[in-house]
């Protein structure tokens, strides 16, 4: 009888004991379960990894889209005041009846400057926190005779006014060569080299707020300056 009092007690604490063995079994499991989980992620975190060619690609469309609100940049203005002398003879067969003689003094302007438009993507490089703009090459953006400050000067149809009367056809000529004449003046000196310069330091200053501690613009050699012909005047090319 005493043997059996005796033998209980053990038996007694591995029954209480069991549900202190499950229990660490349960803590045991998900312990491995959650050393899988993060093995697991640390394979696959590779794929899950934004690369910097995405980030990349979102700051120059929205440096673009920044400039491009722009449109134009006009940096250089070039004007002048010329005086252009044109005539006109009549003739019968061989022989001059008369000559028609215009002084025109006109004025005009010309408009340099980059067209932003041609910017894209591929103009635009982030090196660590510098970024980089490429501008297109300078161009003439506009040319214009102001007729308000233009006048005839001298008209003059010679001896018993034979010269033909023709005001209108010489006036036209006039200023066709005016503005052929103040656009070889403004490439002789160096509108879109001036361009250049002044794009460069007007389109940092535009994007100086853009977060990156450093803006560099390259710029890009003029091509050759336009200069219109005699003949290629256009009527919208006169500012009534």
């Amino acid at each position: 009888m005493a043997e059996k009092l005796s033998s209980s007690p053990p038996a007694r604490n591995i029954f209480q004991r069991l549900p202190l063995l499950g229990t660490g079994g349960v803590v045991l499991t998900m312990a491995i379960a959650v050393m899988g989980i993060v093995q697991g992620l640390r394979t696959i975190s590779p794929w899950l990894r934004i690369g910097n060619n995405q980030a990349k690609a979102e700051i120059s469309t929205l440096v673009v889209q920044q400039i491009r609100a722009v449109s134009e940049l006009t940096t250089t203005i070039f004007a002048m005041e010329t005086v252009v002398p044109t005539s006109q003879e009549r003739q019968w067969g061989n022989f001059t009846l008369g000559r028609t003689d215009l002084l025109y003094i006109g004025y005009g302007e010309v408009r340099a400057g980059i067209d932003l438009a041609e910017i894209n993507e591929q103009s635009i490089q982030q090196q660590g926190e510098t970024l980089i703009v490429t501008l297109p090459p300078p161009q003439i953006l506009d040319q214009k005779i102001d007729v308000e400050r233009s006048r005839i000067y001298h008209y003059d149809r010679g001896f018993l006014n034979l010269g033909p009367d023709t005001v209108p056809e010489l006036q036209t000529l006039a200023q066709r060569q005016t503005l052929a004449k103040i656009t070889a003046a403004a490439c002789d000196q160096g509108i879109l080299n001036q361009a250049n310069q002044k794009a460069e330091v007007a389109l940092a200053s535009l994007l100086k707020n853009t977060g990156h501690r450093q803006v560099e613009i390259k710029t890009t050699n003029p091509t050759v300056c336009a200069i219109p012909s005699a003949q290629g005047l256009s009527r919208d090319k006169i500012n009534g």
